[in-house]
């Protein structure tokens, strides 16, 4: 793939912030419901690697500015760049190396979810640990009405993992999107706040709680899960499936009708 187009200033997008033992990340494009941009996501991995660093950190929660969104997925504007099958296959690779990289941090990671969480904010939430959600909160991979893309099998078997064989069908063939309620039931949320207002200091309060537990203990719950769960996904089994998806005309359609605000007129091909 050409270079990514630079959009943005990550500093500004992705804002770091220490609280006590917490460090907390609020993705920060609200005029964009927190779309995510390439340096956005390889400031995300920064971030997880430092905390990795730093003993004094016991927990990391991420959230969305604005109230309106977690994450509503990637910046839809940077597909337009995408011309090759490596295109393809490399952002689908990038976004595993990010999620493992998120897996991979050493202490708990929290999400604390307002609005929307859907594309690659919902794979963000099924990467980490503990979820929490306000009553506006929505969680789904709406893509068979947005771009007609797909997801990796990596993504596929992380949402597996939360959701279950048959509520990750449901969601993605109906594309559409879990309440706050539904997703309490489902175990995507630990709990739904009461309000909108107590989002953010009940996640604080629930980091410095599980701070104050035994960092090998989480540590290693962490990774003997993610072992397990890793071992239901195949090497690089999903490549045909990505550049069917990534290189069809449907994709180039969706990408443009979602820029331009229209409904995509799908083809299967």
């Amino acid at each position: 793939m050409s270079d990514p187009v630079v959009v943005g200033d990550s500093a500004q997008e992705l804002l770091t912030e220490r609280r006590g033992p917490v460090q907390w990340i609020t993705f920060n494009r609200p005029q964009a419901r927190n779309a995510l941009t390439w340096n956005m996501y390889a400031r995300l991995a920064e971030v997880c690697q430092s905390v990795n660093q730093d003993r004094t950190v016991r927990a990391m929660v991420l959230t969305g500015a604005g109230g309106q969104a977690f994450v509503a997925g990637t910046d839809i504007g940077q597909f337009r760049a995408f011309k090759t099958e490596q295109d393809a296959l490399e952002y689908e690779a990038s976004g595993n190396r990010l999620m493992t990289t998120l897996e991979s941090v050493r202490v708990p990671v929290i999400v604390a979810i307002a609005g929307a969480c859907t594309g690659a904010g919902a794979a963000i939430a099924a990467a980490s640990d503990i979820r929490i959600g306000s009553p506006s909160a929505r969680y789904g991979f709406p893509i068979a009405r947005t771009l007609g893309n797909c997801l990796s099998m990596a993504n596929y078997t992380r949402a597996v993992a939360l959701l279950g064989f048959a509520r990750t069908k449901d969601l993605i063939m109906r594309a559409r999107l879990m309440d706050a309620r539904e997703m309490l039931d489902a175990g995507v949320l630990s709990e739904v706040t009461a309000d909108e207002a107590s989002l953010l200091p009940r996640a604080q309060e629930l980091a410095e709680e599980v701070s104050s537990y035994a960092p090998l203990t989480l540590w290693a719950t962490k990774e003997a899960l993610r072992r397990v769960r890793d071992r239901l996904i195949p090497d690089d089994a999903d490549a045909d499936l990505i550049k069917a998806c990534y290189m069809s005309s449907d994709f180039k359609e969706g990408v443009e009708a979602f820029l331009e605000k229209r409904k995509p007129n799908w083809k299967g091909e």
